[in-house]
């Protein structure tokens, strides 16, 4: 079952017609039978039965439409090791990754693993993705990672990072190496110029979970300096500096540019005040289970009332699917809210302490605001950039259709994505994703792989 075209595809005014929207909007809701109108990159209008003379129309009948999906972090620069690091905990990950396969990538090892990763995401529902890239050791490796994303069509934030290979004889832990100042001043006058472009430049910055103070505090004011966010992971090994975020805070230097991945490691106190402070989460709630670096803080998060963006973080390790990530972590919060009303009261809530519409809030409003681009994507409203999603309701897995909200989280499967749509540009339609290099990439991304795990059976057997 496809989605009709009427018109040809060079039209700059698109009409997809009577689909049930998920709005997002908390003014406009949720609409049946609703038209919308899309000129440009921008949605016109919202309603039904909409009137677009000479616009390209698409009968969206039994399709349900979403805003897109928002990634807020994954490390797209391993695409080409899928299933590698599946059954490894973090410790066997840093050093199967960072101090081993990392160090043999070339330029062209992130161009692929980044095109085809955002693509797959793209394939998948995703129109916004943070990219953390934390693998490039000369600037060639960046800016063929920039390139990867640009050419992929995916809306995005590029999140510059640094290598963590071990340090060889001489040179220093690279925990006690401030962000590249030069390589930022690079980015923004050459790449990323223009701040209202596709893709957009943060900082992933190493913070004080896995840097001397005196780093983080360097790397906190880049931040500020050039108004980026500046991401940094908190979980797994111990803390480089335990006291460091209450002393960042202390100094005024911890705020709302700033974005927490995982956050498991942190204390209530800690939470609290960077909740007060304006920080953002990102959570990856299979890596974060799987791994060993605990349990998702979204529940911590929801009792000061505030809520979490989610991410992948690692296709070397799980699929690229943001719904089965929301359902994830969904499913990780009710069974420990469950868990503690039967301790503590012996019974089950009275209802599910979380809904489905709160877990598709994670993957999309609540990722742009993690990404700072909530003004453009996150929801469907008038004015908004057309960053959506049709997904069809009418296949055996999906129907009948009861509760929209609850069968996008639940039931929805890759099968199900049928459209997909970013700045008004179709990228996925009939089930089919578009791209001029998708066959080659295919055939690339696995000789990336093949050569990538060669080197690494060498150094094993030496």
């Amino acid at each position: 079952m496809l989605t009709t075209l009427k018109k040809l595809n060079t039209m700059t005014s698109t009409l997809i017609q009577n689909a049930t929207v998920i709005t997002m909007d908390p003014v406009m809701g949720d609409l049946t039978h609703a038209d919308l109108l899309i000129e440009g990159s921008v949605i016109k209008a919202m309603g039904p039965k909409l009137s677009a003379p000479g616009a390209q129309t698409i009968d969206a009948s039994g399709m349900i439409v979403t805003p897109g999906f928002v990634n807020a972090h994954m490390h797209t620069w391993q695409t080409a090791l899928r299933g590698v690091s599946s059954n490894w905990t973090i410790l066997e990950y840093f050093a199967n990754v960072h101090a081993g396969l990392a160090t043999n990538y070339k330029p062209q090892d992130l161009y692929i693993a980044t095109l085809m990763g955002a693509l797959n995401q793209i394939n998948c529902g995703t129109t916004t993705l943070g990219d953390w890239c934390h693998n490039n050791p000369t600037p060639e490796h960046t800016d063929q990672a920039i390139e990867g994303l640009l050419d992929s069509g995916i809306r995005g934030v590029f999140f510059h990072g640094s290598p963590k290979p071990d340090p060889k004889p001489g040179q220093k832990h690279f925990s006690e190496i401030p962000h590249p100042r030069s390589e930022v001043e690079r980015l923004i006058k050459t790449r990323f110029a223009n701040p209202q472009a596709l893709v957009t430049l943060g900082l992933a910055i190493l913070g004080p979970h896995y840097s001397t103070y005196e780093v983080a505090v360097q790397d906190f004011e880049l931040a500020r300096e050039f108004s980026l966010i500046a991401s940094m992971h908190c979980a797994g090994a111990a803390a480089k500096t335990p006291d460091g975020w209450i002393r960042l805070a202390q100094d005024g230097l911890l705020g709302n540019n700033n974005n927490i991945v995982h956050g498991n490691n942190l204390s209530d106190e800690e939470l609290r005040m960077m909740v007060e402070l304006g920080v953002s989460f990102s959570l990856t709630p299979e890596s974060e289970m799987t791994q060993g670096h605990g349990m998702p803080i979204t529940g911590r998060l929801l009792a000061l009332n505030s809520a979490p963006s989610l991410g992948v973080d690692l296709e070397s390790g799980y699929s690229g699917e943001m719904f089965t990530v929301a359902r994830l972590a969904l499913a990780a919060q009710r069974a420990l809210d469950n868990a503690q009303s039967k301790a503590q009261h012996q019974k089950l809530p009275d209802t599910s302490t979380i809904t489905c519409r709160q877990a598709l809030e994670w993957i999309t409003i609540r990722g742009a605001q993690a990404l700072k681009l909530h003004d453009r994507v996150g929801s469907l409203s008038v004015g908004k950039q057309a960053d959506l999603v049709m997904i069809d309701a009418r296949a055996l897995n999906m129907h009948p259709v009861h509760d929209p909200v609850s069968t996008v989280i639940m039931q929805t499967s890759l099968a199900n994505i049928d459209t997909v749509m970013i700045a008004g540009e179709i990228k996925k339609q009939g089930g089919q994703l578009r791209h001029p290099k998708l066959l080659e990439g295919m055939h690339s991304l696995k000789a990336s792989g093949d050569r990538l795990m060669a080197q690494l059976r060498q150094h094993a057997s030496r």
